[in-house]
């Protein structure tokens, strides 16, 4: 694992809280804190009408929103090690090039971006589709502390990175592991003769979660895994087991080239509608 979590910052309520949230996993894994804001020039580009002063007032406004940041984090906790740093370019691109030598990568909701009216914002989607490794989004921070780390389990190989994820993440913390895998009946419309061994599907159901879960039972053998299999659509299920979780993990299935169609729908749907703090991790190359 890389050894530092950055966190990027745009001065927002929800940026704040990210650095809240980074700031409690840096403690828990013993790293040091990076705060960064990106420094995007072009909204404010306009060259029919120069600003002279555009310069220095882009500058002050990084440094306040940095400094407030930094105070946020040590109010935290004091000890933590914790950096700051400006970065010029867009959001999306400069912050996935942060992830790259990261162990993780931590961002609000909102903002940096995106549009306000937006529950994720289009650099938060953008990020998470885009940046290898675990990219954290936080909307706000979990009133209470559940005790779980629910991650979404298939039967695919991109799950794993989530699982070795998740497993840490519950062993820094102290806590359960749930592990959901929620599978559901095809549906042939065209043939509704179709039938179906229930107890055959719930079968082969279990075998998958216990041949993903296998490994990392062996790795974390202090970590208590709960096995939750159900016949739900793998949104709603993960969205309902977010309200007990302090995080949501997930894997990411796209293979788009633009935008969030590299996160697959279920990413996307727990990143719009999870309750808690959402990890989306994606292979390191």
């Amino acid at each position: 694992m890389k050894d530092v979590i950055v966190v990027g910052v745009d001065g927002s309520p929800v940026s704040l809280a990210a650095v809240e949230w980074a700031t409690d996993d840096a403690v828990r894994a013993r790293v040091p804190l990076r705060i960064v804001f990106v420094l995007d020039r072009y909204p404010y580009e306009i060259a029919k009408f120069p600003n002279p002063d555009l310069d220095d007032q882009l500058a002050r406004n990084a440094a306040r929103i940095l400094d407030k940041a930094e105070q946020t984090a040590r109010a935290r906790h004091q000890g933590i090690a914790v950096t700051t740093k400006v970065i010029e370019g867009r959001p999306a691109e400069a912050l996935r090039e942060q992830a790259a030598g990261a162990a993780e990568l931590v961002v609000g909701t909102r903002g940096m971006g995106g549009f306000a009216g937006a529950v994720v914002g289009s650099v938060s989607m953008h990020v998470a589709g885009h940046a290898p490794g675990p990219v954290v989004v936080v909307r706000r921070l979990p009133e209470v502390s559940h005790g779980e780390v629910v991650v979404g389990l298939d039967d695919s190989p991109a799950c794993q990175p989530a699982l070795a994820y998740a497993f840490e993440q519950a062993r820094l913390r102290g806590c359960a592991v749930r592990a959901l895998h929620a599978w559901q009946v095809p549906v042939h419309a065209f043939a509704p003769e179709i039938s179906y061994d229930m107890d055959e599907i719930r079968t082969a159901q279990y075998a998958v979660a216990a041949g993903q879960l296998d490994r990392w039972r062996e790795e974390y053998p202090d970590v208590k895994v709960i096995e939750d299999i159900r016949c739900a659509h793998p949104v709603e299920a993960l969205v309902e087991a977010s309200s007990g979780a302090d995080l949501l993990v997930v894997g990411s299935h796209g293979h788009g080239a633009i935008g969030s169609v590299l996160l697959g729908s279920v990413s996307r749907g727990v990143l719009r509608h999870a309750q808690c703090p959402v990890a989306v991790v994606r292979p390191r190359a």
